[in-house]
């Protein structure tokens, strides 16, 4: 049976979650037939035993997995004959730690920055509870204030990102020679911001657009799927 994986979905078919995009590519790495379910924020509690406070979310033969850290690992655990996205111990571990960097370096930044262009796109029933949850969580007051200046931002997110662009210097994955879970913890980042930025966040030089276009086009294209936004200028 197809795996229905439940996808936040905005204005114009855009998918601007970073982590349905890492469960995506996580289906798509173990060659498992999926279909996604669009889904605002307002349609989340009707998913499953309304149980589930975010997505993604998958159903898969009558149950249901949310956080694509936990899809991940059910997928490995129900689909042990097709490829792994956790082959060892030590590789799980290695991703846990690109998660915890990407969060502390880059995610903490990148969002203030671009939380008005999510903001922007999201469905019109949304706008009032990504406002009102958005303005808490950032302790900010309109979201606006949040992007002014945010051009002057853009050299620390960049620096942020050069351990990334080091490795990637040396070898065609995170992963090393082909890619994995790594990879898509970063790819999903990027995707989101393509699904939403109105200021490109990297410089047309950077060689991580490179990379980043390489991993669209994994999966017969997956990475274009939905709408996106140049990423650089």
């Amino acid at each position: 049976m197809t795996i229905k994986l439940y996808d936040l979905c905005g204005q114009d078919g855009r998918r601007f979650s970073p982590f349905c995009w890492r469960a995506k590519y996580a289906l798509a790495h173990k060659g498992l037939a999926f279909e996604t379910v669009p889904v605002g924020f307002g349609d989340i509690p009707s998913i499953g035993d309304g149980s589930f406070k975010t997505v993604p979310v998958i159903e898969d033969q009558g149950r249901f997995v949310g956080d694509s850290w936990a899809i991940a690992k059910y997928l490995d655990e129900a689909y042990p004959e097709t490829p792994p996205l956790f082959p060892s111990p030590e590789v799980e571990a290695l991703c846990r730690f690109i998660e915890s960097w990407q969060f502390s370096n880059v995610l903490r930044q990148v969002f203030p920055a671009y939380v008005t262009d999510i903001f922007a796109h999201v469905r019109d029933e949304d706008r009032d509870y990504f406002r009102e949850s958005r303005e808490k969580q950032l302790r900010t007051s309109p979201l606006e204030k949040l992007s002014e200046g945010r051009e002057e931002k853009l050299p620390a997110i960049r620096a942020a990102l050069y351990p990334l662009r080091m490795t990637l210097t040396n070898q065609h994955w995170l992963s090393g020679d082909t890619p994995g879970y790594a990879d898509y913890l970063v790819l999903g980042t990027f995707l989101w911001l393509a699904g939403v930025a109105q200021l490109p966040p990297l410089e047309k030089d950077d060689p991580l657009v490179q990379w980043i276009e390489k991993g669209r086009a994994l999966y017969d294209g997956l990475g274009y799927s939905s709408p996106c936004n140049p990423l650089a200028a």
